[in-house]
């Protein structure tokens, strides 16, 4: 539901970027019929994705990576040390950012991503269990409603995420006369 909401806003931003999704455990499973539900309410089609298990290749080639819960951030560390730096959970990202500001006209990705992270306490990843700060709720195997719940959390999360790291035109101009 994450990859297709955030490909979604970032069209709708005129943000021309790849977007995919990855988890920790084997591939080839279809979206869940709530969550195929959940999103075709919203216009949004999830009927072709099939799941993949992250790699390092996959690790290598993101700019950013986005867990949905601290053990995708720490495994994404594990198969790829350097990449922690610009890997987080969703909502450690959009709060940070929001703490941080929106990434400025022509700043790079990583530039702004590393004020982001300064100050960034690697010991909050660790822990067993959901962490509510840090882990967004997974809904497989609960009711159309918790997924529609998690849709809506999720749509929230990324539409304060796009604009804070792919801002328009006009927000910069605001952001340059602030």
């Amino acid at each position: 539901m994450a990859e297709v909401l955030l490909r979604h806003r970032l069209e709708a931003a005129g943000v021309d970027v790849q977007v995919s999704s990855a988890g920790l455990l084997p591939g080839g499973r279809p979206a869940t019929d709530h969550g195929q539900q959940t999103m075709a309410a919203q216009g949004l089609d999830l009927s072709a994705h099939v799941s993949r298990q992250v790699d390092a290749g996959m690790v290598a080639q993101a700019d950013v990576v986005i867990g949905m819960a601290r053990e995708h951030v720490r495994e994404v560390a594990v198969i790829d040390p350097a990449a922690l730096a610009r890997t987080f959970t969703l909502k450690e990202l959009v709060r940070a950012a929001t703490a941080t500001g929106p990434r400025h006209a022509d700043e790079p990705l990583a530039d702004w991503l590393g004020r982001v992270g300064a100050g960034r306490r690697r010991e909050a990843l660790l822990g067993a269990g959901h962490d509510d700060a840090y882990d967004i709720a997974d809904p497989v195997g609960l009711d159309r409603a918790d997924y529609e719940g998690t849709a809506r959390e999720l749509d929230h999360l990324l539409a304060v995420l796009v604009e804070l790291a792919w801002p328009t035109p006009q927000q910069h101009g605001q952001e340059r006369s602030a």
